[in-house]
């Protein structure tokens, strides 16, 4: 069923399934509304991640001046472009796969999170990074990036609901439960007794974290690669905080799933026995991307009811029983590279984020590729950043303002940094799309 709330009944937009060129639904009627009409409100705003719980330190975003609220999408093109020509090489503008096309249009490159924050380093010159995503991309190209080089998210709104469902201070409370069960010394071959490893989509303090115990960072594309790395370090794997991408990876790996727990960080031992931690090669956060917990074997079922011969591609934070179903699994690159690869013409059914889906629909006219879920639940964080908030930081960098700057400050950022580049070394040969 769709996420709904008392405020935000199911509305009928004007989006056309690819499949059948009906209309289809959208979970929040606020999804017709501007990202700032939500500013003032503590939540994720409308989308998919509309009922998940947003911490009450997250970051907020003021209302930004009536001017760029006002403004019409024609006039916001003009000013975007005006100050995207007017600023040149001083700025570097990165826009994630799941962006609406408004945004994507203006990016200098185009892809996911690990490769747009590598894309920034091939420009060291830029005075500024405008990262068109959510706040721990923002984070990581800043810990990436040259000191001098300031990164800014036009929305500070901007979050992500997965990433903030593990804090460091709960991760660090499950370390010390963890570390007092199997103690911290190393076995005969020099192994650890657990080495922690954090999903990409995480906040810089917990890539730090994982910097100071010995851990790494991964992404869904390497995700296996770096597991197998753990292993010849450690016993057991701490893996947070998509308890999907963890569990799907195990399974590809062959680790039994009697072998694979979850940590509910809200009960002592995480909610297992001693003997169940003890037994577990693998630990798994409890969390989750609530734009691919969406989808279902029953969506995947009826895909190919309706189109017999259907090519069904998910991403790997969907559920284990929704990647079983699938034809394929993949990261958002891998899904992009499917679909461009594929030499006569096919159906795609596609298990990710609507705006990719629908961009590869436009940009592949030849195919036939359609979303899985039928009512059209964006990422909620996705979102929040829109063209008036582009064009008011790119103005208010042509004045020599700088806007929504996010830092992480060095003593966190090192150690990310260790983190990041153990990643780095693992990490496939995969780059942002330059436009």
């Amino acid at each position: 069923m769709p996420i709904t709330s008392d405020t935000s009944p199911l509305v009928v937009l004007n989006l056309p399934d690819p499949a059948t060129g009906t209309q289809v639904q959208t979970c929040s009627a606020g999804l017709d509304d501007g990202p700032w009409e939500h500013d003032a409100e503590h939540g994720y705003g409308p989308g998919a991640s509309i009922a998940d719980r947003l911490p009450q330190d997250a970051p907020r975003q003021g209302l930004i001046p009536l001017e760029y609220r006002r403004a019409s999408p024609a006039e916001l093109d003009l000013r975007i472009r005006a100050a995207r020509h007017a600023l040149g090489e001083r700025v570097v503008l990165l826009g994630h796969f799941y962006q609406r096309d408004e945004i994507v249009q203006y990016a200098d490159f185009v892809g996911d999170s690990f490769q747009l924050a590598q894309a920034a380093r091939t420009k060291p010159n830029a005075e500024a990074i405008v990262f068109c995503g959510v706040h721990f991309m923002a984070e990581t190209a800043d810990i990436l990036a040259r000191p001098e080089q300031a990164v800014i998210l036009p929305n500070l709104a901007a979050g992500c609901s997965m990433a903030d469902m593990a804090d460091i201070d709960t991760v660090q409370d499950c370390w010390e439960e963890l570390t007092a069960l199997y103690g911290d010394g190393t076995d005969a071959n020099g192994r650890a007794p657990i080495v922690p490893v954090t999903y990409m989509n995480s906040a810089a303090n917990l890539k730090a974290f994982c910097g100071e115990q010995g851990g790494v960072v991964c992404t869904s594309s390497n995700a296996d690669r770096v597991l197998r790395w753990a292993f010849e370090r450690g016993e057991r794997v701490l893996f947070f905080p998509d308890q999907h991408l963890g569990r799907n990876t195990g399974v590809a790996m062959g680790i039994p799933l009697d072998e694979m727990i979850v940590w509910h960080p809200d009960q002592p031992l995480g909610g297992n026995t001693p003997e169940q931690l003890r037994k577990a090669k693998i630990i798994l956060w409890h969390g989750f991307c609530s734009v691919h917990k969406r989808f279902t074997v029953d969506q995947i079922a009826m895909g190919r009811q309706r189109h017999p011969g259907v090519r069904v591609i998910v991403h790997p934070e969907c559920t284990m029983e929704v990647v079983n179903a699938a034809d394929e699994a993949g990261s958002t690159d891998y899904i992009r590279k499917a679909v461009q690869g594929a030499t006569e013409p096919t159906t795609f059914a596609i298990g990710t984020e609507i705006n990719l889906v629908q961009r590869l629909a436009k940009e592949h006219p030849q195919h036939t590729i359609f979303c899985l879920d039928s009512i059209v639940c964006p990422c909620s964080t996705m979102y929040r950043i829109h063209p008036s908030y582009l064009a008011w930081v790119l103005e208010a960098l042509e004045r020599g303002e700088v806007l929504n700057r996010i830092t992480v400050p060095e003593n966190i950022a090192a150690p990310a940094r260790i983190a990041l580049e153990r990643m780095l070394a693992l990490a496939p040969q995969s780059q942002a799309v330059a436009r």
